[in-house]
């Protein structure tokens, strides 16, 4: 999985969001510290700008979006903002609408920080007005964001759902499902799926339609997901359904055929897993892709069966270890590869040490992208669970529209 950007797979963290209704984070507070500079101290109603400043976050509040904090003027324009964090006198860019008649930092504010706003205006007359602010945002400890995935831009395989994981436990799982939506120009009906409190996940009844695009609104900012925890998340992320790629793994005959589009693609020998370790069934799709990586047995609950340095090719099927990998290192006195299972558990490709020659194994690391879908079949272990991965597909219908909390 990827983090948004605050992405592994990107956390949804880094995420911009809307002020949702009745800002429970924001504390609108009208004309915040106004103050009148006509140079005639107000005393003369006639020379009072009608330049009317207003700071969404109060002076002296906490809690403070993270988002929605911006300034406005009403009657005038604005000549000058200047927002600091406080203490530091760090200046945090904006950006002034081209009639100045509002103002907002360009880039979402940190949580639990203090930041100070100066703001000066002028009403059609010249005369002069300012106001400022001084506030504290939204508490980490009293709000929650939610890395997701897939990432916004990108094109992924007909198997990748849509997936959150939030740092705190979510409480209200309607209102947080019910801020989040998932759309797809294929016209698919999208359901929203809980996996315990800190996963959702979204998906059609059956994979995306290849070519498909995929919107997701994020509206959480506000949003309280649990007593006194609130969401500070909005942001529109458009992805893309590429090609339809689905792999199919038959354990009985060492061979992973892989089609695209309806279209045998090719047929290819593997090695699954040993009679010891053996491999999950079920349908598995590609969360993670590396060139090389290491795999040490340890980090699975293994032992020291093995410490690989240089994996070439590897595709994360589930997060619990499974992948499909190059294997350079196949013992020569086994069977030839393709007529034994010897893995401890992953699917083995043909390859070379450091992943160069032209393999099976790099034809189908070139051939896949994040999101296609691999089927292990007539293997003796049990099929892989739901949430073990990106794997949701291997839950009847029925049994996922009931997860739903909307």
């Amino acid at each position: 999985m990827t983090t948004p950007d605050i992405s592994a797979r990107r956390v949804l963290g880094a995420c911009a969001v809307l002020a949702v209704g009745a800002l429970t984070l924001t504390a609108c507070g009208g004309d915040a510290n106004a103050r009148n500079e006509d140079g005639k101290g107000g005393g003369d109603s006639s020379r009072t700008s009608s330049a009317k400043i207003v700071i969404s976050a109060k002076d002296g509040s906490t809690g403070a979006s993270i988002n929605a904090t911006g300034v406005k003027v009403s009657g005038g324009e604005l000549t000058t903002v200047k927002m600091t964090v406080a203490g530091t006198g760090q200046d945090v860019p904006g950006t002034l609408s081209a009639d100045g008649g509002s103002w907002k930092p360009k880039e979402q504010l940190e949580r639990g920080t203090k930041y100070e706003i100066a703001a000066s205006a002028k009403d059609t007359e010249g005369r002069a007005s300012a106001a400022d602010s001084t506030f504290t945002t939204v508490s980490k400890e009293n709000s929650f964001i939610g890395t997701y995935t897939p990432d916004g831009g990108t094109t992924v395989g007909v198997g990748m759902p849509v997936s959150f994981t939030f740092d705190k436990a979510i409480g209200d799982k309607k209102a947080v499902q019910s801020h989040i939506t998932v759309t797809s120009s294929s016209g698919q009906q999208v359901v929203g799926h809980w996996f315990g409190e800190q996963r959702l996940d979204f998906r059609p009844q059956e994979y995306w339609k290849a070519g498909s695009k995929v919107t997701m609104k994020i509206d959480l900012d506000g949003v309280e997901g649990a007593n006194g925890v609130f969401g500070v998340q909005e942001k529109v992320v458009t992805f893309t359904i590429g090609r339809s790629q689905v792999s199919t793994v038959d354990v009985n005959t060492q061979t992973m055929t892989v089609v695209r589009d309806g279209k045998t693609l090719k047929s290819v020998p593997i090695s699954a897993g040993s009679a010891e370790f053996t491999t999950y069934n079920g349908q598995m799709v590609i969360s993670e892709k590396y060139a090389k990586l290491r795999m040490d047995s340890r980090t699975v609950g293994l032992a020291n069966a093995y410490d690989i340095p240089d994996v070439p090719h590897a595709m994360r099927l589930t997060q619990s270890g499974t992948f499909v990998h190059g294997n350079y290192w196949y013992n020569k006195g086994n069977p030839p590869f393709g007529q034994q299972g010897t893995s401890h558990g992953c699917v083995g490709l043909q390859d070379v040490q450091g992943g160069q020659a032209d393999t099976n194994a790099k034809w189908f690391y070139d051939s896949s992208i994040v999101g296609d879908v691999v089927i292990v079949k007539n293997s003796p272990d049990k099929t892989v669970t739901p949430d073990n991965g990106l794997n949701g597909w291997n839950m009847a219908w029925s049994e996922w529209t009931a997860g739903s909390a909307v």
